[in-house]
């Protein structure tokens, strides 16, 4: 755990990237440093209006563009990158989301295939209001209006995958990606294997806010700008995705059909349990069973996500990962309290 330097990253000229793996590193980071990072929204920007449609403005292989990748010094294959994300602020006035033809859990898609006609393109904005911390539903089909707690998050976090291979960072998997998990916000640590030297992690797909399963297959998109402190666990393999806050660890699961990520999940999180909390595997499968909190993240990527959370209060003899978190935590402090000065 290393003292803390700061460093801005916006990306300029077209800097993005649209996969995990197969792309040079940006830049190279040490651990503890604390990064500002922006990320433009899934969309890549180009909807701006409810005029505007996905299929028009969109090219499909240009969804999701990611920050980075970054290379984290020192990191190696079987070591362990924490990131944890320390605030997460959308940069426009408004976020958007859309039903897109061919997409969605409960339309005709590629792979549910049935012989009714997909539905149609339809694009609703969002005002963002940062004062009283909302974004505003309005019905484009009825007089309705809401307003919505703000809870912005990453719906991408992820590294180079191992064996050389590159994913679309519209894919989650072992190596995190668009898992669009609603945790991932800020206060949480996000824990992932390293496979490649350097790490090479993105971030990006930022949300205003999202449902549990993110149903119609877009959240309330927008630009976001995070702020996050990377850190190096040395010598310690993480196999899937990991997340810790104040009150939970959370074991990420990602496979169709849906089941298999269930249970990628809770196999994850038994051992998890097992090693931390010095128990018998079998002890930890009976424990986990009865207190395991599991929600669906996402049921629209070729991937499925399943989240398995455990009350850390049942852990209290246990420092997950050698107290990276509460470390983190106090770095954070620490970061606003000479942010809040220098800006004085």
């Amino acid at each position: 755990m290393s003292a803390m330097q700061s460093i801005n990253y916006h990306p300029e000229g077209g800097a993005l990237v649209w996969t995990f793996g197969g792309a040079k590193a940006v830049l190279e980071v040490s651990p503890g440093t604390v990064m500002s990072v922006w990320s433009e929204d899934a969309f890549g920007g180009k909807i701006r209006g409810v005029e505007d449609t996905v299929a028009t403005a969109v090219r499909p292989a240009l969804f999701n563009p990611q920050s980075g990748p970054f290379y984290v010094i020192g990191a190696e294959p079987g070591d362990t990158i924490a990131l944890h994300f320390v605030s997460i602020t959308p940069t426009r006035g408004f976020g958007v989301s859309a039903i897109t033809q061919g997409f969605g859990a409960l339309t005709s898609t590629r792979e549910t295939a049935t012989l009714q006609q997909p539905l149609p393109e339809v694009v609703w904005v969002y005002p963002i209001d940062l004062v009283r911390q909302t974004v505003t539903f309005a019905g484009r089909f009825s007089g309705a209006t809401l307003d919505l707690p703000l809870d912005p998050m990453l719906g991408t976090v992820g590294v180079a995958p191992a064996l050389g291979e590159v994913k679309s960072s519209l894919v989650p998997g072992e190596f995190g990606g668009n898992m669009d998990v609603p945790e991932l916000r800020s206060g949480a640590t996000c824990y992932l294997g390293v496979n490649v030297p350097g790490a090479l992690f993105s971030v990006g797909d930022g949300h205003c806010r999202q449902g549990q399963g993110e149903t119609c297959g877009a959240a309330v998109e927008s630009a976001m700008d995070t702020v996050l402190i990377v850190d190096l666990i040395k010598k310690c393999p993480t196999l899937w995705p990991r997340l810790e806050d104040d009150g939970y660890i959370m074991s990420v699961g990602c496979a169709r059909p849906l089941e298999d990520a269930f249970r990628i999940a809770q196999a994850d999180l038994v051992r998890w349990v097992a090693a931390e909390a010095g128990l018998d595997l079998l002890d930890s499968y009976q424990l986990v069973s009865q207190l395991t909190e599991t929600h669906v993240a996402n049921v629209v990527n070729s991937t499925y996500t399943i989240v398995a959370k455990l009350p850390k209060v049942y852990l209290e003899s246990a420092r997950v990962y050698g107290g990276m978190h509460s470390y983190m935590c106090e770095q954070a402090h620490l970061w606003r309290q000479v942010h809040v000065e220098a800006t004085r």
